[in-house]
């Protein structure tokens, strides 16, 4: 590719409200989609960046929009889509959300409390309609089978690479700076890197992403 690309990257969790005071989530920093942004940034890319709620400051891109939900995120992306050459699905997307909203907060009773949940959009499918960039990059945060279900999301999703992590792993994961990956990409390769740091991580995702680009 001889113009810089543009990347389109995501990052944090998101919320989907019960409440005015209430709301399903998850431990997601933001970090490890930041460190992305940031890298991509530095190597002088063009960088969007679509972040959920997150405590951190988000990094100095080109567009950096927050979000709050996963319809909101699925929006913003839609929307930039056409722009972009790759695609980084680095948020921690909540799958599902309650299926009403209250508008009044919801008062402690008797009993407890029953929530039905719905399931949220694909993001990335929607988006892929839409147009679908050089390079597409997922990540999969599992609990048990970590290649196993990282090689079935890969195929499902039509990714080029994912980047997958055991959530299980003590001090690493959400909200800590440092993380254990595999690396997956679509000819059956898997890149295993040991614990570091999330920005040396970003560092060997960019890697990759820049050897697929130059084809």
């Amino acid at each position: 590719m001889n113009r810089k690309p543009t990347y389109l990257v995501t990052a944090g969790p998101t919320r989907e409200p019960v409440d005015p005071v209430r709301f399903i989530s998850n431990p997601s920093s933001g970090k490890m989609g930041f460190a992305v942004a940031r890298e991509a940034k530095r190597r002088g890319a063009r960088v969007i960046l679509i972040y959920g709620p997150a405590a951190l400051v988000p990094p100095r891109v080109d567009e950096a929009v927050g979000v709050r939900t996963a319809r909101d995120m699925m929006d913003a992306v839609t929307g930039f889509i056409g722009e972009a050459d790759v695609l980084v699905m680095a948020a921690a997307v909540c799958d599902y959300r309650p299926a009403g909203y209250s508008e009044n907060k919801i008062k402690k009773g008797a009993g407890g409390l029953t929530l039905e949940l719905v399931e949220n959009p694909d993001i990335l499918t929607e988006a892929c309609k839409v147009k679908r960039p050089c390079v597409v990059v997922g990540f999969a945060a599992e609990s048990g089978n970590l290649l196993e279900n990282a090689r079935v999301k890969l195929e499902k999703k039509h990714l080029d690479l994912i980047v997958a992590n055991d959530i299980t792993s003590p001090g690493m994961g959400f909200g800590s700076d440092y993380n254990a990956v595999a690396i997956l990409d679509r000819d059956g390769n898997v890149e295993n890197i040991d614990r570091t740091t999330k920005e040396e991580i970003a560092v060997r995702i960019i890697d990759r992403i820049e050897s697929l680009l130059a084809g």
